[in-house]
């Protein structure tokens, strides 16, 4: 009898450390030392093993303000973590015989244009969320994004036609959001519910994601959610919450580690419920996680890898001798994510935040991996802590730079006199920005995105600086007019002054003529 205690108090204790590669006080320090690292608030994290959660606690604070503890019920933006859940939604629909991958997307929406008439005939469903549409980089994000916009997913739909392509179609992978609204409203038409409400309905409800939401707006119970923080000139400040209802099928949804942990579990038991249900067939379940558009990996690419790509919804890479990993990050104004799954080691892994910085989420994430793939003494908060440092220092010294000129600017006697560039300045797909001048100083505005709103200032004889009210967006940018031979502006482009912008930011794809 003894002995039989003995054996199963040892086969507890080994099944236990299977589980658990990394122990609790190990990760609760890390955590810890990354708040502080990156001066994020609040993270909160989940592991989960074998169908087991090993791990799902909250560290730090909601938000500054309250200073309410963060724990695992505390909901989060998940961003582009989201479109996961757009394509699982479509992948349905192609179960129920109600749509295919490679339909045309006019066949659903005959109102969609690209800029190449070519490729608004060949435009697939599948092309949609691949991120292969030959767009740039976030191009066309300016009307979802930030929030305080009048776009609508109509515009949406009617305005890609002018965003110019920077690839050739199908040939290079540029992620982009609009094609993922565009998405969102192919399940609309096809299902004959909201993306809102099939993502709750069919997807979450039967899952079991009991405190998740499809969008910020749909949140009734505010009792235990975050606020949102980010680096403003220098200092982690707390701001509104910032989302578009237009975006929701790209980047919508509100959870937390529980329900994503519960969303991991489901994905991993070959999209079957806890009760037993099959919300997808085996085949398009495959289909998901297939490579679409290659990516490349870099040279030393630090898990080993041999492959990276997206597939539909999902990035997919091989991590250390061929375990395939299926992941995604999100990022709002004030909060960043990552979900991450090694299906053949049953391992999932899930990092919310309330603050926009990456490096904070891939320590833990890189940590935990390293635990269960079995890599031992690399220290990616030391790694990712100086990079940080070091790239902070670099953005910083390049803003310093350039406000530095404007302020000698000012009394350059050579510059434009406000009748040469005061007017309204036209865009194809985003409207019109309109610039004035007081007497004393120019402001520069949008006139249908009404947060981006600053003051104009004087660079040099030909390019200014718009300087946003918002500090949060840390994301000014130079103007650079063109004139004609009277010397009047005729048009203007602009570039980010500071990398740290986000690129969901996309000023540079404007192209700007006056029009009065």
């Amino acid at each position: 009898m003894f002995f039989k205690k003995v054996t199963l108090l040892v086969l507890f204790v080994i099944s236990s450390n299977l589980h658990a590669q990394i122990s609790e006080k190990k990760l609760d320090h890390l955590v810890k030392e990354t708040l502080s690292t990156f001066d994020v608030p609040g993270i909160s994290v989940g592991i989960l093993k074998d169908g087991e959660i090993v791990y799902a606690k909250g560290h730090g604070v909601r938000s500054l303000s309250n200073k309410k503890d963060m724990n695992d019920n505390t909901l989060v933006g998940v961003a582009s973590n989201s479109k996961g859940f757009t394509c699982f939604a479509l992948a349905m629909m192609v179960n129920a015989g109600k749509l295919n991958w490679d339909d045309k997307v006019r066949k659903y929406i005959p109102e969609f244009q690209m800029h190449d008439a070519w490729v608004t005939e060949n435009f697939t469903v599948r092309d949609l969320v691949t991120h292969r549409s030959g767009l740039g980089l976030g191009s066309g994000d300016l009307m979802f994004f930030p929030e305080g916009n009048d776009f609508t997913v109509r515009d949406v739909i009617n305005n890609v036609k002018y965003l110019a392509p920077q690839s050739k179609f199908r040939t290079d992978f540029k992620y982009n959001n609009n094609m993922f609204i565009i998405a969102g409203e192919v399940l609309k038409r096809v299902s004959g519910l909201s993306w809102e409400e099939f993502i709750e309905t069919k997807i979450m409800k039967p899952v079991g994601m009991t405190s998740s939401k499809a969008s910020y707006n749909r949140v009734t119970n505010r009792t235990n959610i975050i606020d949102a923080h980010t680096r403003a000139d220098g200092k982690v400040i707390q701001i509104p919450h910032d989302w578009s209802e237009t975006a929701n099928a790209a980047g919508g949804i509100m959870s937390n580690v529980n329900d994503m942990l519960t969303w991991a579990n489901f994905l991993m038991n070959d999209a079957v419920t806890k009760n037993g249900k099959r919300l997808l067939s085996e085949t398009q379940f495959h289909e998901l996680w297939q490579l679409q558009t290659p990516l490349k990996v870099a040279k030393n690419d630090p898990y080993n890898s041999n492959f990276r790509g997206y597939g539909l919804g999902w990035f997919l890479t091989d991590v250390k001798g061929g375990h395939k990993q299926v992941y995604h990050t999100g990022g709002l104004i004030g909060t960043v994510t990552q979900f991450t799954m090694i299906p053949d080691l049953d391992l999932g892994i899930i990092v919310l935040t309330n603050q926009m910085n990456g490096n904070a989420f891939n320590t833990i994430t890189n940590t935990i991996k390293d635990a269960y793939l079995g890599y031992k003494n690399r220290d990616w908060l030391k790694d990712y802590g100086t990079k940080n440092a070091n790239f902070l220092k670099y953005n910083d010294s390049i803003k310093a730079s350039v406000f530095s000129k404007v302020a000698l600017a000012k009394a350059d006697k050579s510059l434009p006199n406000p009748k040469q560039i005061v007017g309204t300045y036209k865009d194809d797909w985003f409207g019109n920005i309109i610039i004035t001048h007081n007497g004393t100083k120019y402001t520069i505005k949008s006139e249908r995105s009404s947060t981006l709103v600053g003051e104009l200032l004087p660079y040099n004889q030909t390019t200014y600086v718009a300087k946003w009210n918002n500090r949060s967006y840390d994301a000014d940018v130079f103007v650079q007019f063109s004139f004609d031979e009277t010397g009047n502006a005729t048009g203007a482009k602009m570039k980010f002054i500071a990398p740290i912008t986000d690129f969901s930011f996309d000023f540079h794809d404007l192209d700007l003529k006056k029009v009065n």
